[in-house]
């Protein structure tokens, strides 16, 4: 081993001129100190070995970065050089970066760093064991796990990052975690703009705090201020509500949130849902109000209230939910349904009131005339307030009152022209356990109006009387008898004598045609309600790769420039792939695929990106289907991958053509069970020669389901 240590400072700076004597058109790495050179031509050739000296460490500078280091190795000819031990580096004011060890070519502006990495901008500091650095662009990237802090008030780690310096921009994918002293924010796709504080989420995401949890598939979060929004399947869980819709806003200093189209918010300890198309919910105030085709549900087990409205505010600690629903309100369940101005339910009393709201309009018709009107197998009952209570308990309606001018109907049941009616200023109702209508007593200035029948129910006559109150008793909605109190006066008439001006009490209104008959009657008198487009955030746009192809421009063009007896030595050589090469990389059915008894139905699923950009690929009922890609002129390591999900058993191979005999030859398989969750699957192989490789997907059979995505062939640049 030849080996010439020079310790005169001044003979080491002849070597440094040389350099630039000997210089290419981009400017050279400079050497502004070193305590130690030595020439290692046996390990090392055509390189320097620069050492630090107990006063300082080795100092590079090139275009404004300057690094510090313990020892170096410098190949001035590629215009590259290796850093070992505390490595500093510095550009300007605002970009620092520590390390155990980096590579950084002079030609592309290029470092690779590893070992206890931490990369510094006044935004955000980058700590990683693995990271690559694009001088020129400003650009970081680590793809083997990642810790980032901005201002120590947000820490975000996951498995791959990458820094837009000169936007402030931050990217990351994969098992990616935000936790600031207010929030926790868990996702897979996720940017961060670490001036402002602002987090752009894309995919499964979550937002944690200590009162609430976010869910969404797409999203924007404010870290600073702490409001946000969630889009796509997005939900929030409070202590007892969740909150679904196509649109969520929140903001978690005033514990409030609104939706937008779409909208369920679950009471999971009164078990009742309200749904509507926009939605304020105030969780310290417990209040929840709702709009736009708005609907309560009280959930029972046999039997569920549902409650329609214009408008519906739900206020109250969970023990005490009150439930109004107020302009048109309409009630419906399997057995009794309602209408009135305004609905009102305590659900711990277990009191609903119909009531009508004064509008002191003249003109409003609804106000003047039209009572709260309940109805209960054929009985119709109007009053100016109606009250139903309930036992919570058992879920059943113990008793009715209606106040001031009750009034009930009941169609005869056998002519269908008449009309069973009774009168009086207040109505008392009592249930059976089946919730039907058992007994009914009128009170004060009663009067009626009979169609009185035999057991053969053939018509004796009509019963028209007077008299201080009635008491009747009903079997399945019928009359079956009635008693008459302190009566004024009362006729039996034949039919054919009774007056035909006599049919109908004063204030008679059969208003059968209002009646809700389902749950889908609720909403028949309103007006067709479009759902608004909601104008929110742009769907997840992959960015350029930070190994593009002006990168493998660059680095490629750095090894022309090295002399030929020379091996090129450039940072990444090793590290870094040529860009996808597989053609039609989401598009099976090109074809530029090749395909061996299968169809291709493009788009039929959403992709591991959640955009609908996924192939089924099938066979055509044969005994093997193929699908394959060949891509020629390559040499050195492969990598091809694939997304597939599905159902059966395929093959998935890296094949390469035979130089010496015909056909392809088998580098590496893989014999897939395919799941019904998006895997990625990988195969690689290693050619010396320049060959043609092959992407195959093969034994695909007819009872088989596959869906394909996302495939790639990677060629690695080999260091020599």
């Amino acid at each position: 081993m030849k080996i010439l240590q020079v310790l005169i400072f001044t003979l080491f700076i002849c070597f440094i001129s040389t350099d630039f004597v000997n210089g290419q058109t981009k400017k050279k790495i400079q050497i502004e100190y070193a305590g130690k050179l030595t020439i290692d031509e046996e390990n090392y050739p055509g390189a320097k070995i620069l050492t630090r000296d107990d006063a300082q460490q080795v100092h590079i500078e090139h275009n404004g970065a300057n690094m510090w280091c313990d020892k170096a190795i410098h190949y001035s000819a590629e215009n590259f050089i290796e850093a070992y031990g505390n490595v500093n580096i510095k550009q300007g004011d605002t970009i620092k970066m520590t390390a155990k060890y980096v590579e950084y070519s002079g030609i592309t502006e290029l470092a690779f760093a590893r070992g206890d990495v931490v990369l510094e901008d006044p935004n955000s500091i980058i700590t990683t064991d693995t990271l690559y650095f694009d001088k020129l662009k400003e650009q970081a990237f680590y793809k083997s796990g990642g810790t980032v802090v901005r201002d120590s008030s947000v820490t975000i780690t996951s498995k791959i990052g990458r820094s837009y310096m000169s936007i402030n921009k931050l990217r990351f994918v994969e098992d990616v975690v935000l936790v600031n002293e207010e929030s926790t924010i868990n996702s897979n796709y996720f940017d961060f703009y670490s001036d402002t504080g602002l987090a752009y989420l894309y995919g499964p995401s979550t937002i944690t705090t200590e009162t609430s949890k976010t869910y969404c598939e797409k999203g924007f979060y404010d870290t600073e201020n702490k409001v946000g929004y969630a889009l796509k399947n997005a939900r929030i869980d409070y202590d007892n509500r969740i909150i679904e819709g196509d649109s969520l806003y929140f903001d978690d200093t005033k514990s409030f949130a609104s939706a937008s189209n779409n909208i369920k918010i679950t009471d999971t300890i009164n078990n009742s849902v309200v749904k509507g198309h926009y939605a304020e919910v105030f969780k310290e105030k417990d209040s929840v109000f709702i709009t736009k085709r708005a609907l309560a549900i009280t959930v029972q087990e046999h039997d569920s209230i549902y409650i329609h409205a214009d408008k519906i505010m739900v206020t109250g600690k969970p023990e005490n939910r009150i439930i109004n629903a107020y302009y048109n309100a309409k009630m419906y369940k399997s057995d009794m349904s309602g209408k009135a101005d305004s609905i009102y339910s305590n659900q711990k009393t277990g009191i609903t009131k119909f009531i009508n709201i004064p509008r002191f309009s003249p003109g409003d018709k609804f106000s003047l005339k039209r009572k709260p009107v309940l109805w209960n197998l054929e009985n119709q009952m109007t009053g100016d307030t109606i009250h139903l209570l309930s036992n919570n308990e058992t879920e059943k309606i113990d008793s009715l009152l209606v106040f001031n001018n009750a009034f009930i109907i009941s169609q005869d049941t056998i002519s269908k022209t008449g009309y069973n009616q009774i009168y009086g200023m207040r109505l008392v109702g009592l249930f059976n356990a089946e919730n039907q209508l058992r007994q009914v007593d009128i009170n004060k200035n009663a009067e009626s109006i009979f169609y009185a029948r035999n057991d053969q129910q053939e018509l004796i006559g009509i019963d028209k009387a007077k008299s201080g109150s009635i008491s009747m008793l009903f079997s399945n909605g019928d009359i079956d008898e009635y008693t008459r109190f302190n009566q004024v006066d009362g006729n039996l008439y034949p039919e054919s004598k009774y007056p035909e001006n006599q049919k109908f009490l004063k204030g008679f209104d059969w208003r059968e045609e209002e009646r809700p008959l389902s749950i889908e009657d609720l909403f028949k008198a309103d007006k067709p309600y479009n759902l608004p487009t909601i104008k929110g955030l742009e769907d997840y746009v992959p960015q350029d790769a930070f190994f593009d192809e002006n990168m493998m421009e660059r680095i490629e063009q750095a090894g022309k420039n090295v002399p030929k007896n020379k091996a090129a030595r450039n940072v990444f050589s090793t590290l870094t792939p040529r860009i996808n090469l597989i053609k039609s990389k989401n598009e099976f059915d090109s074809d530029i695929w090749a395909k061996i008894n299968i169809s291709v139905k493009p788009d039929d699923m959403l992709a591991e990106d959640n955009t609908k950009t996924a192939d089924k690929i099938y066979n055509k009922n044969a005994e093997n289907g193929i699908i394959l890609q060949d891509v020629p002129n390559l040499k050195g390591k492969i990598q091809i991958s694939v997304w597939l999900k599905g159902n059966g058993k395929i093959v998935f191979r890296l094949m390469a053509k035979n130089l010496i005999g015909k056909g392809f030859k088998d580098l590496s398989h893989l014999d897939i069970t395919l799941k019904n969750t998006w895997t990625k699957y990988t195969l690689e192989g290693h050619q010396k020669d320049s060959n043609v490789f092959r992407f195959l997907l093969g034994q695909i059979q007819p009872t088989d389901e596959v869906y394909g995505w996302g495939a790639e062939l990677k060629n690695f640049l080999n260091k020599e």
